[in-house]
């Protein structure tokens, strides 16, 4: 279904959360790499292009800042409940739509798709409005719906149920889309109770009196109506799109061994017949191709990594791995890191802020950073690039078939041309020319041209 523009929403932000023991506004308390609220203001505007009104006060300005533009903002203040808190929004939204959804920014897994099951139940009710009900054992403290032939007729608050009504296993999520002109002439009815707070909730009794049809429908995935209120919802949360996630990837075709102990960011895309080991964690946008094995203890963030390839226990971030490369155990990719195809990368490497040419081997315990490195090189273990001088970064480039010797410290700016060799523990301070090989502290040059049975590394 598309939904026109005549649908707002009303997003209810304005709470203190004091249940998260934090200086941090609960909305702002991340799900997935991602501020609740954001999550929230997202799945708003899937529905319509009308920016979504958020309710501010508590740390208002705080959550202005997380969301910016892409919402509108009212205020409320004091805090005097749910049926207050939407009461701020209908002068902003009087007369500008036909029908408004109410949500809230702590509930972070629900979806567009459950709204827009809402919305067309709504549409197809001749009563005022249509609320998202859950149906579970425990209540978790949610009010509990009261119906009479089918119509939802009272929400009672848990502490005000009878012991008949305690035993009602339909909850009232806190989840509604109103008819609007119904909305903005019936919220002023509402009167408020004993501590001065408007409730929402009130306008089902309300609408019942005029013999008005409320309707009620049951979440199909219980994890979308997980409220966050203390770490524990939060932790939960978290779970919940975890599992989310990653069963969406193995439905795909991608093996996840253990989805318990696997993190993969929303954004992420991943190619099929992939394997993801356990303790993996793959961040941002970052994109993994087809048959690779990814894991076990490694993380990828905001990287990109094609066919075929290996990663095994290391940390991959803002780098680049062409096709069949293989790279770990305790490897990292620094930004800017590219690995062309079939480059070998061994353990406790560094490579940053370089390019590593096709079917280059690089050995375990070497550094390379600001450097260009031709095709089918062979960098030894121990091998550093010097490329820092304490005030400025220099560029080392290796041109093709070079052979780089275990232990030597190449001191940049430095040029080792195609064919050169550089012998084991050898310091380079000038360029070695094609042909010729660097040997000694400080390394000296010798015309070399090595027959297939010569050792570098004991010239």
């Amino acid at each position: 279904m598309t939904i026109g523009a005549r649908v707002a929403t009303v997003i209810l932000a304005a709470g203190q959360g004091t249940r998260m023991k934090s200086t941090l506004a609960k909305v702002l308390h991340p799900v997935g790499g991602q501020p609740m609220i954001m999550r929230t203001v997202e799945t708003a505007h899937q529905l319509d292009s009308t920016l979504p009104v958020v309710v501010i006060g508590h740390e208002a300005d705080a959550v202005r800042v997380v969301v910016g533009d892409r919402a509108q903002y009212v205020t409320q203040a004091p805090l005097l409940g749910t049926g207050h808190a939407v009461m701020q929004a209908a002068d902003l939204l009087r007369g500008q739509s036909d029908q408004v959804v109410v949500c809230y920014a702590d509930m972070p897994l629900l979806t567009p798709q459950t709204l827009r099951k809402l919305i067309d139940v709504q549409r197809a009710n001749m009563g005022p409005f249509t609320l998202l009900t859950l149906i579970a054992n425990d209540p978790r403290g949610f009010g509990r719906i009261v119906r009479q032939g089918g119509a939802v007729t009272a929400i009672v608050e848990e502490r005000e149920c009878t012991p008949e009504q305690l035993a009602i296993r339909e909850l009232n999520v806190g989840v509604y889309v109103f008819r609007a002109d119904w909305l903005w002439e019936h919220l002023p009815k509402i009167t408020p109770k004993s501590k001065g707070e408007y409730y929402l909730t009130d306008l089902v009794e309300i609408a019942t009196a005029e013999a008005q049809i409320v309707q009620g429908i049951a979440v199909e995935d219980t994890d979308e109506v997980i409220g966050v209120n203390t770490r524990v919802h939060l932790s939960d949360a978290e779970a919940a799109l975890r599992r989310r996630i990653t069963r969406r990837w193995m439905l795909d075709g991608v093996t996840i061994s253990d989805p318990a102990s696997t993190y993969i960011d929303e954004r992420a895309t991943i190619g099929q017949d992939t394997v993801i080991l356990p303790n993996t964690h793959i961040q941002g946008a970052s994109v993994i191709g087809a048959q690779c094995q990814i894991g076990p203890n490694t993380v990828v963030y905001e990287s990109k990594i094609g066919d075929r390839c290996v990663v095994y226990s290391s940390v991959v971030e803002q780098a680049t791995l062409e096709d069949e490369v293989d790279i770990g155990p305790f490897a990292h990719l620094r930004s800017g890191a590219y690995l062309e195809s079939h480059v070998h990368m061994g353990n406790f490497g560094e490579v940053k802020n370089s390019r590593l040419g096709a079917g280059t081997r690089m050995g375990h315990f070497s550094y390379i950073g600001d450097a260009e490195v031709g095709a089918d090189v062979n960098i030894g273990a121990g091998t550093v690039t010097v490329n820092f001088d304490g005030k400025r970064k220099h560029k080392t480039l290796i041109g093709a078939h070079a052979f780089v010797g275990s232990g030597s410290m190449l001191i940049a700016p430095l040029t080792i041309s195609a064919n050169a060799h550089t012998a084991a523990g050898s310091v380079v301070t000038h360029d070695v020319p094609e042909n010729h090989i660097a040997v000694g502290v400080p390394a000296r040059m010798r015309p070399w041209t090595p027959k297939p049975d010569d050792s570098v590394d004991s010239s």
